[in-house]
């Protein structure tokens, strides 16, 4: 029998469609899964008492699947079957997100469940390798790449997102625990103009202030950066898994809306990595960047 652990969001039931027989839905505690309903529902404090139920249902296979918010944790809510439990997640989670998904798992892979990719159930979920919108992509891009791959590598180091904006060679945003969708949103919208400083304006000292704590987050914002961010339009959207990443679970996904907040930001185009990033809707995905005069390259 196969359990769908799953998060927010169309992937959850996009794998149950796919299945021969309805999986059994187990929700994170408000991160419902569009159009599926929910058979159990737990909280990180009664993982324990989960991992009992699936056994006792006859659960062998398990799929992660769905967008989830760092959740919160009250240890006052901590059931009896997890409290034996959370020595080995607090070191986990000490060690960074990476590490303590893969202890997750393997609470589940000690109970005797297999640990399924939703893309491995569900293979069509990753595209063909090559450019698949009408639109080709320039020649200057392996420039813009070079840099997204070295991105790529310290976002993972430091257990960051996984995706950046690159324009003229630069890094003009990186994902962050906001998500793909807040950066994308940071180039679209637009940005307030500074507040007037001076003695009768406290406001202005104080930000002045602050401004002096900046040095370090200014330098990226300086030189070529400035001049790259500077610019109204163009650069490429890069997502890749991180070096390392467990792909059995937290695969990076895009999908429409990923699409339309590229259009919205006035990017070139998008570049994915090949066999790394799960496609929601394929077909919706392409329409909108071949609408707009985009490119996307499975790379």
């Amino acid at each position: 029998m196969l359990a769908l652990v799953t998060g927010a969001g169309a992937l959850p039931s996009i794998v149950a469609a796919h299945q021969s027989a309805p999986p059994l839905i187990c929700a994170l505690d408000g991160h419902a899964p569009d159009g599926l309903e929910v058979d159990l529902w737990f909280r990180l404090e009664t993982i324990g008492t989960l991992l009992h139920r699936l056994v006792k249902r006859g659960v062998t296979d398990v799929c992660f699947c769905g967008a989830i918010q760092r959740p919160g944790f009250n240890p006052l809510r901590l059931d009896g079957r997890t409290m034996p439990l959370v020595p080995t997640l607090a070191k986990a989670v000490k060690d960074g997100e990476d590490a303590a998904l893969r202890a997750i798992l393997g609470l589940f892979e000690q109970r005797g469940m297999v640990v399924h990719g939703a893309h491995t159930l569900v293979p069509d979920l990753l595209p063909p390798a090559g450019v698949l919108t009408r639109v080709q992509t320039p020649d200057d891009l392996d420039v813009q790449i070079r840099a997204a791959e070295q991105v790529s590598i310290e976002q993972g180091r430091s257990d960051l997102g996984q995706s950046c904006v690159i324009r003229d060679a630069q890094v003009i945003a990186q994902e962050d625990a906001r998500g793909t969708d807040a950066m994308l949103r940071s180039l679209s919208e637009p940005r307030p103009a500074p507040p007037p400083s001076g003695a009768d304006d406290p406001f202005g000292a104080a930000m002045d202030m602050v401004g002096g704590m900046l040095d370090d987050a200014a330098d990226w914002l300086s030189g070529p950066v400035a001049e790259a961010r500077a610019k109204q339009a163009g650069g490429v959207f890069f997502k890749a898994p991180k070096p390392g990443q467990d792909h059995r679970a937290d695969l990076p996904t895009i999908g429409p809306g990923t699409a339309r907040a590229v259009v919205d930001a006035r990017l070139d185009g998008m570049v994915i990595a090949a066999g790394g990033v799960m496609v929601l809707d394929r077909a919706e995905v392409l329409r909108i960047l071949d609408e707009a005069g985009l490119f996307l390259w499975v790379r």
